[in-house]
Parts: structure tokens; C-alpha cells; sequence
């Protein structure tokens, strides 16, 4: 899903205008517009990078063709591993993907110890976690999650 908006210099000094930040003295207010200008256009700006922001999103479709190193664990009810220790694998199908990246990046990074994962995220690229994260927060694999 991807989010376009866009804001103009009149569209921003309108807002501001309503917000009662506007209510300007007429002598000053020539002065305090081209004060605003600058600002509203570097707001422009970041509100124009945000669909390229949507862009790293990642794609379900492409996540299901890597998911080979998950699904052998992560998609098994109840599943246990043995090693390092005893531990109760979570179903991850439905989880947000956000959450998804950043315990992928934990896992890359160190900040989390599970070995398995650890040598797993090791091998994954942001792309590929972006991917892997959009297919299991998919509408697909929420529903198999229930």
C-alpha cells in the first residue's frame, strides 16, 4: 500500500493560517511569509521522499520464494528446537513486519543470541529481511496463523 501526499507552499501557509499561528500583524506579515517559504519547502520535500520510504516495503511474493530457511521452523505448530537449549519456536505468519526486520537486524547484529538465527540473519540482506517480513505479514499468512 503506498501512501502519495502532497503539500504545496499556499497549501502550507493555508494550515498555518488556520491554525491560528497566521494571525500575523499586516507590516510584519511580508517578513514572516518569506520566513515560511524556505521551511514549507523543505516540508515539501520530506512529504516527497515518503513514497520512496514505500518502496522499501518489501514483497510478499519475493518473500515466499525465500522463506525455505523459515518455514522448516517458524511454520510447524508447537515446534521445539533442541539446540542450543529447549525452546518453543513462535509462528511468526501474522506478525508486523516491522517487527519482523528489526529481530532480523537484532539477530544480524548480535543484540539477539539465538545461534541458529544469528547465522541465518547473517546471510540476509535488508532487501531479503524486507521481503520476508512482508510475506509473513501478509493477509495470507495471517489467516493460516489463526
Amino acid at each position: 500500500m503506498r501512501v502519495t501526499m502532497r503539500i504545496t507552499a499556499a497549501g502550507f501557509l493555508g494550515i498555518i493560517a488556520r491554525s491560528g499561528l497566521g494571525k500575523i500583524k499586516h507590516q510584519n506579515m511580508t517578513m514572516k511569509i518569506s520566513r515560511l517559504i524556505p521551511f514549507a519547502a523543505v516540508c515539501s520535500l520530506a512529504v516527497a521522499s515518503l513514497p520512496s520510504l514505500a518502496a522499501d516495503a518489501g514483497d510478499p511474493a519475493a518473500g515466499k520464494s525465500k522463506n525455505a530457511m523459515c518455514i522448516g521452523c517458524h511454520g510447524i505448530d508447537g515446534y521445539k528446537t533442541v539446540f542450543p537449549e529447549v525452546y518453543h519456536v513462535p509462528k511468526i505468519g501474522g506478525q508486523h513486519a516491522a517487527y519482523i526486520v528489526k529481530a532480523l537486524q537484532e539477530y544480524k547484529s548480535g543484540n539477539r543470541s539465538h545461534p541458529s538465527m544469528r547465522a541465518i540473519a547473517a546471510s540476509l540482506s535488508d532487501k531479503d529481511m524486507a521481503d520476508l517480513a512482508a510475506y509473513y505479514s501478509s493477509d495470507a499468512m495471517k489467516s493460516a496463523a489463526k
